[in-house]
Formats: C-alpha cells, structure tokens, sequence
C-alpha cells in the first residue's frame, strides 16, 4: 500500500473510498455539514436513526452517488474530543484500512489528517494517520498458503489529504517518517511473530546484521567463547540448558557528534522461554517464543534511527539466549556468579531474563552512556497490574522516567510510574550470596526492577516491563493478534524529543 499527500477538496475528489472522521457530539464540523447538505439530510437521518454518534469505533458506510464523486464514504468514529491526542486518528486510520481490506480498492482517499485537534498540527495528524494505516496493513502470514495470505489486499493507493495552504514539505517530512517508524515497529512484530524453530539467538544475529548493514548501523556479536572471556556468568548460566548457542548482539548508530556519550538501549532476547527446570504450565507456552520482544523492539528502534539519521549516538544490546531444561540447565539453588562479581542466587529458573539483562546492564557501563533503557518481557505480575494497555516503567532518575510517560502519551504507548522504595529492595536479600534472583510473589514487577537496579551501578536509567503489552491476545485497531512491536514508537518519540531538547 503507497502512501501519498494529496491537497484537495474531499468532497470533490474522484475515489473509490473517501475516509472521513467525526467526533462524538461533533457532527457540525463544517466538512460534515457540507457532507450532509449534498446528502439531503442523509447522515443526520444515520444519527437520529441511532447508526451513527461519533463514538470511538463506530462506522457507517454512505453511497454518496450521484451528489459526489467519491464512490462510497467510511465514516469513523473518534470518540469524545475532550482532551484528545492524536491516538484517535491512528486508530481511526487503523480500523479504516482494516475494513477495506480485501476490497482490492485502487485508489481511496483518506481526510482524517483534516479532523480539527485541538493544538494539533497538520504534520503530526499526517505522521499520526499513516502510522495508524500502515501499521494496520501488516500481517505475518508467510507460513500460510499463498491463497489465504492477506498481506496484499490492501488498497494500492492511501492518499491523506492536507489543506492547500498548508506546509507540504513539512508534511512529506512526517509521512517519510511514520513510513520509517512503521517499518521498525512491523520488524519488531515480525521478530517476536517466527516460531521458536526458526528463531535461535543465531539467527536473531543474523536478522541484527541484516538491519545494520540496510541502516548503516555498526554490528558487534559476542560468541559463547567471547561471553566465557569477558564472564558473563549469568547469561551463560541461563543458556546452558540449550544446545543452541547464546550471544550478545550490539549496534550501534553514531548520528551524534563525535565523543558524545550514547543512550544504551537494552532489550531482552529470550528467543524462547519454556522456564527450565521451573518449568512454565504448559497452556499458551507457545507464546513464549515472544520472550525477547524487549531485544526486538530494541532491533526495530536501531533499524529506524539510522534509516531516519536521528542525530544521537545509539547503542542497542540484546542478549540472546534460549531458556530450557536439560541435564546441562542450572537448578533452584544454584549459584551464578554474573559478569560485575556480584553472585545471584538462583530460587526460580523461571526469573531468568533479569540474569542476563544484569549482565547486559553491567556491559555497557563500560561506554559511559548518558542514560540507560531495558525493556524486557519481564514479569507475569506486570500483566496483573496493568492488564495489556499499558507498561510499567520504573527507573533511578525521575527526569527520565517522565520523559518516557511523555514519549508513551504521544505515541499512544502509554507508561503507568511504579515506585521503586529501598523497602522493596530488602526482599532480595539472600542468605548465602549477594542477591537472590526473585524476591516473591508480593510486588513481583518492582522487586525484579530492583534486581535490575543492582547492577546499573550509576547511571541514568529506566526499566520498562513490557509483559502485558509486547503480545495482542486480540487484534486491535492498528494491530493483529501476535506481535505488537511495543517500544519501538515510545523510543523513537523518545530519542526525537531528546535531540529537540538538545
């Protein structure tokens, strides 16, 4: 599906759809009353008849021919107006490219970018609507056969419709970007999405290389060898009950100045997690291959940032491992001792993804970055918490931990603040090494970020379980079940506000 701008008349443009979008109680914008005058009444007929109130999700479908030239209208809903943001729009653009798909429609015609928000700028409608599209156009349907593949029934063409007067360079800018964003955010999903069979922490290398070399990104990958060498204790101890080799991926991206200390992105890349020898039940183990959805949202960020030349220097490790029981696995009450000295406990070998993020974590001190992120599919009791709307972010410095609720409210990738009290800390406590690996089931999201902090030594840094959110168990407006690529959107909103603030 080709996305292009388009400075017309909605009313008067040939099309084989025309989307238009209307708030709740908001049916006299000066679009839709002109809409309704060459209807003779028909859309207010659709509202007293109870079709139609603006409501998030609803859709009415009018035939607006002969009065117009559009072949069909799509109507959305945008719900209550009241302090909205642009995620509407999105999800608008999202419902409307899943109800024509399928439709093998030519060429549709999309005025959502024209819809009155308040303190919006054109820009950021257009960049919004075709995020909200393209993101609703993916699938992972390569394992199916070609006749049930969905992937190419989308319309050919998706024009968004700007006003005439209005800055067209600005808004090739934004839709060139939330071309580039989408992109990294569908890589993301389509790395959580392949089936455990196929995807080793080699492979995850494999597709980490593939990405630097399109981005002109810097790719490092350290062996099982390199990982003895150096000792990363826990890593390796997680790993050692698979025959399939773990690694650490690094790439990086230098768009910044020259010596400018990075931001460190570290996301975790359990490629596939059955729990070891704490052996996980086995309803929906299958989705357990999306364990290292943190690691890919880290991938789908550093494919976007150097496709997009973000003017910041970047640095994103992913430690890949897979987590298994054998005969080789580490047991409860083994005791590991991780890359920065300290000696983990090990009571559950289900807790495994905060030992090889504490050797991660320990890792990239040594380029003294700026500020370090972790994201990672970390905790069931996050999902307990916050269900699947939003991820908790906890971290050392709270001037980041609000730039990152900010970048969550702007790319409707929302953040909920845990706190993260000495008290909770305590629980860790061991009594035969410097930490245990979980402190219990009470407060299981905040005890294993402060696991995490034990090993951040001094730097800036935030923690975001994405648990709840990195897996749709249902599709949403711009999002079929499976892989969400969650993090991608928040981190790339994220690094273009920290290079504004620059």
């Amino acid at each position: 599906m080709e996305l292009k701008l388009a400075a017309t008349d909605p009313l008067k443009t040939k099309t084989a759809c025309l989307v238009l979008g209307a708030w709740e109680k908001g049916l006299n914008a000066p679009l839709l009353k002109r809409l309704d005058d060459a209807l003779q009444g028909e859309l207010q007929r659709a509202v007293r008849n109870g079709e139609f109130s603006g409501k998030e999700g609803e859709l009415l479908v009018l035939r607006p021919q002969p009065a117009l030239p559009a072949e069909r209208i799509l109507l959305l809903g945008l719900g209550s107006r009241t302090a909205a943001g642009l995620e509407p729009l999105r999800r608008a653009a999202g419902q409307a490219v899943t109800a024509l798909r399928g439709q093998r429609l030519t060429r549709v015609v999309c005025a959502l970018p024209l819809v009155e928000l308040r303190n919006g700028r054109l820009d950021d409608k257009v960049e919004a609507v075709a995020e909200g599209a393209l993101l609703a156009g993916y699938r992972f349907d390569r394992y199916l056969p070609a006749a049930e593949q969905k992937s190419g029934l989308l319309p050919k063409s998706f024009h968004l419709l700007i006003d005439r007067s209005s800055d067209r360079n600005a808004c090739q800018q934004a839709l060139n970007r939330a071309e580039q964003i989408s992109r990294g955010a569908c890589l993301a999903r389509t790395l959580v999405n392949e089936p455990g069979n196929t995807k080793s922490p080699a492979w995850l290398a494999e597709q980490a290389r593939a990405v630097a070399a399109e981005a002109g990104l810097h790719c490092t990958v350290l062996n099982r060898e390199d990982l003895r060498r150096e000792g990363f204790g826990a890593l390796l101890g997680v790993a050692q009950g698979s025959e399939r080799e773990p690694c650490l991926i690094l790439l990086e991206h230098r768009g910044g100045p020259d010596g400018e200390a990075p931001v460190a992105l570290v996301g975790k890349g359990v490629v596939f997690d059955s729990g070891g020898i704490s052996l996980k039940p086995a309803e929906k183990m299958d989705e357990m291959k999306m364990d290292m959805a943190g690691g890919a949202a880290v991938i789908g960020t550093l494919l976007a940032a150097g496709r997009l030349q973000l003017p910041v220097n970047l640095l994103g490790v992913v430690p890949a491992v897979e987590n298994l029981p054998s005969g080789t696995a580490i047991r409860p009450g083994d005791i590991l001792t991780s890359l920065s000295g300290k000696t983990i406990e090990v009571l559950n070998t289900d807790a495994e993804g905060r030992m090889i993020l504490a050797d991660a974590l320990t890792y990239v001190q040594r380029f003294a970055p700026r500020l370090v992120i972790d994201l990672a599919t970390l905790t069931g009791a996050c999902i307990i918490a916050l269900g699947r709307h939003a991820s908790a972010v906890l971290g050392n410095d709270q001037a980041l931990v609000r730039q990152l609720l900010a970048a969550g409210e702007q790319s409707g990738e929302r953040l909920w603040q845990l706190p993260l009290w000495p008290e909770y800390d305590r629980q860790l406590k061991s009594d035969i090494a410097d930490v245990k690996n979980t402190g219990g089931r009470p407060a299981g999201t905040i005890t294993a970020a402060a696991f995490l902090q034990r090993f951040v030594d001094k730097a800036r840094w935030a923690h975001l379980d994405i648990a709840g959110t990195a897996w749709n168990d249902e599709a949403r407006p711009y999002a079929p079940k499976g892989g969400s690529g969650v993090g991608v959107r928040l981190l790339l909103r994220f690094l273009r506000n920290l290079t504004v603030e620059r």
